[in-house]
């Protein structure tokens, strides 16, 4: 579409304005004001807007309030609702940039910053083809929908998930979801492996630390967890595969991250110069972050890990262990048949001139509470970008991969909401 082309140096400034709003989680900063930010620009559009917040969520305080946003525009004649709902947070920075990671930097043909990719470019791409869409098309059936929403890097419960149990995603209301996640603008994301997050507290007794022999070091028992792991664990997950068309190709086995680590003393507060006590660790704690494939029971994966920790029990004196459920996501998979998924295809097809891939996402996302929360399953990922740039530093989005993305969501939207 020529419109759309037309509008790349607004999509250009949309992408990079919203950028520039650091919306890091954790904590959760700035929520409301990218959401003030979307709904300036949507209402000025005629869109009706809502914030939300999500009061009691996990995460949600007066400091870091959980704020999303809701959009929607009533076509003139009657027919189905197509949403397009991205997510305004974004992970930490970390380390190595050669760039600002907030700057929004066009350079090359490439916008530069954290959250570029995964997904406010998805997110600009969305709007400017809704724009482009109802400037052609304004006689519509149906609804149009836009959504910013938390928390997705946290699970999305402040999000997306909220929202469905309020009903926002309910399938007499919303038809079509498309969720502009960057898993390249040539393959339509049907779903998404499983999650278990759990946290392992190994126990010991404190002790001085010259006399380590007074005490019981929690450290050295979750050591010797780790070793379990790694010499049974981790090798039976690389025995599992799947069936669905997981990417990158190593993600079709299942597999566990060790999410985080910690023993002994807390870590000093930030400019202390002195040294740590002499202490035997009585705590050690651990989180674990396994992913699982759509042919793997759930309660088969947690008993597996606590297989490892009563394995470990039966060898070592004094161990001692708790475990603790953290966040449970079961896969999901849309069908090939759904018909956002036809509409997409096609829509490739025509643009890009080629077929459509079909992929599952190595990691979850809010399709999740869409489809169990929601019980909508007319639900894909589609949107421009690379999976491999997420949370990696000089994270990017090409300009010309957003135009042809919006190109896509545009002609979606033409055959869906049947326009006159």
């Amino acid at each position: 579409m020529t419109r759309i082309s037309a509008k790349r140096d607004d999509l250009i400034a949309l992408t990079q304005d919203l950028v520039r709003i650091p919306t890091l989680n954790p904590p959760g900063e700035n929520y409301r004001e990218i959401c003030e930010y979307l709904k300036d620009r949507l209402e000025a559009r005629g869109f009706a807007v809502e914030l939300v917040r999500a009061y009691e969520a996990p995460g949600d305080c007066e400091k870091y309030p959980r704020w999303n946003m809701i959009a929607r525009l009533e076509g003139p004649r009657s027919g189905e609702c197509v949403h397009f709902n991205s997510h305004t947070d974004v992970v930490e920075v970390g380390h190595g940039w050669t760039t600002d990671p907030f700057g929004a930097e066009l350079k090359d043909g490439k916008i530069y910053g954290r959250g570029t990719c995964d997904m406010k470019g998805g997110l600009a791409a969305s709007i400017i083809a809704v724009e482009a869409f109802l400037e052609i098309c304004p006689n519509f059936a149906g609804a149009v929908e836009i959504s910013g929403t938390a928390d997705e890097e946290t699970g999305g419960f402040g999000g997306v998930a909220y929202l469905a149990q309020k009903g926002y995603f309910a399938p007499e209301r919303v038809q079509h979801v498309i969720i502009p996640e960057p898993l390249q603008k040539d393959r339509i994301c049907l779903g998404h492996r499983g999650v278990y997050w759990a946290e392992i507290e190994t126990h010991g007794e404190i002790a001085h630390g010259s006399m380590p022999f007074l005490g019981n070091c929690a450290v050295r028992h979750m050591g010797a967890v780790l070793t379990e792991m790694e010499d049974t664990l981790y090798p039976a997950l690389a025995q599992k595969h799947t069936a669905m068309p997981v990417v990158p190709e190593r993600a079709r086995q299942s597999t566990m991250n060790i999410n985080s680590f910690h023993g002994g003393q807390a870590e000093p507060e930030a400019g202390f110069t002195g040294l740590p006590s002499p202490c035997v660790p009585d705590s050690c704690r651990m989180v674990v972050d396994r992913r699982f494939l759509i042919e793997e029971n759930y309660e088969d994966v947690k008993q597996e890990i606590k297989d490892v920790l009563e394995v470990v029990k039966s060898r070592r004196d004094g161990f001692s262990y708790d475990i603790r459920d953290m966040m449970r996501v079961l896969p999901s998979m849309t069908d090939k048949d759904a018909p956002v998924v036809g509409s997409v295809a096609r829509a490739i097809s025509e643009v890009l001139g080629k077929e459509p891939e079909y992929v599952v996402s190595p990691g979850t996302y809010d399709q999740k509470h869409i489809d169990r929360i929601g019980k909508l399953k007319n639900c894909i990922a589609y949107g421009p970008g690379l999976l491999e740039l997420a949370h990696k530093p000089d994270e990017y989005i090409g300009v010309d991969d957003m135009i042809d993305a919006a190109q896509v969501m545009a002609k979606c939207l033409m055959e869906l909401l049947k326009p006159e």
